[in-house]
């Protein structure tokens, strides 16, 4: 057996939203990142988002690597109470049975009420649309992304801080309510997008100016897309009685939202 064994996911049918961005999908080396490593681990793959053109990008990267499995992805605002009703009139009848649902979220940074409405109510939506069948399966695993955010508040990001302590409660409250099933909760919690993961996202956050993006790094090495997706596939192939409950990420430099060591300064 490898350290990293991904052999349980074979034939594994994950649903990924925010599948067109930052840990969803391509990071700054141009990869799907969590998408690809599903993929290369022999696994189905239903991707989620928004923007259709870079959806389809991720899309043909996952089948230049992919295997057995198969690949839908569909065009869709999971803020959207609608789309999302009507998501499996777009999926193939043979992907319907989703083993893991992995809410990365798209999110979106223009006002408080989109922020809420993607991060929080559309990751309520797509765990409500699927935890019935998973209950009805007995067999099902939520894995949510959360924040350092998420754990504690720190100036300049409140509305953001509000949305990942919600998925803090939100993550924690269903495990507990679903405790006496097989279904496993998840949440992820890396240090995204205001400090060191580094993603498409910081260079939304600060309205396109790479060079402002840029500067959030400045001497540490930060987390890139493919280390938070790495922890993602890791926590979905632990064996069906192992739940990790919580995976909190940090650059080896980082040890809060506010406390990191920047060599030469």
């Amino acid at each position: 057996m490898s350290v990293f064994n991904t052999s349980r996911l074979l034939g594994k049918t994950i649903l990924i939203t925010g599948a067109s961005g930052g840990i969803g999908a391509v990071s700054r080396a141009g990869y799907a990142a969590t998408a690809l490593l599903f993929a290369k681990a022999g696994s189905n793959l239903i991707l989620l988002a928004r923007r259709a053109e870079a959806l389809q990008k991720v899309v043909n990267a996952v089948k230049a690597v992919q295997g057995s499995g198969r690949v839908a992805g569909v065009q869709l605002d999971v803020s959207d109470k609608a789309q999302v009703a009507s998501l499996w009139d777009k999926v193939p009848q043979d992907l319907r049975n989703v083993d893991v649902l992995g809410t990365v979220g798209d999110i979106k940074p223009e006002d408080y009420e989109s922020m809420f409405t993607t991060n929080v109510f559309g990751l309520i939506a797509m765990t409500q649309l699927l935890i019935k069948d998973f209950k009805e399966r007995k067999s099902g695993h939520v894995i949510n992304i959360g924040s350092v955010a998420g754990r504690e508040p720190y100036v300049g990001a409140s509305i953001y801080c509000a949305t990942k302590h919600a998925v803090r409660a939100f993550s924690g409250s269903l495990m507990r309510e679903v405790v006496d099933t097989p279904i496993r909760v998840t949440e992820i919690q890396p240090d995204l997008p205001e400090g060191m993961v580094e993603t498409g996202f910081s260079v939304v956050r600060f309205r396109g100016d790479k060079s402002a993006a840029d500067k959030v790094y400045e001497g540490l090495q930060p987390l890139v897309a493919e280390d938070i997706a790495e922890e993602i596939v890791w926590a979905a192939s632990r064996p069906p009685h192992v739940n990790l409950a919580e995976v909190y990420v940090l650059p080896v430099n980082q040890a809060s939202p506010t406390i990191a060591y920047r060599s030469g300064k």
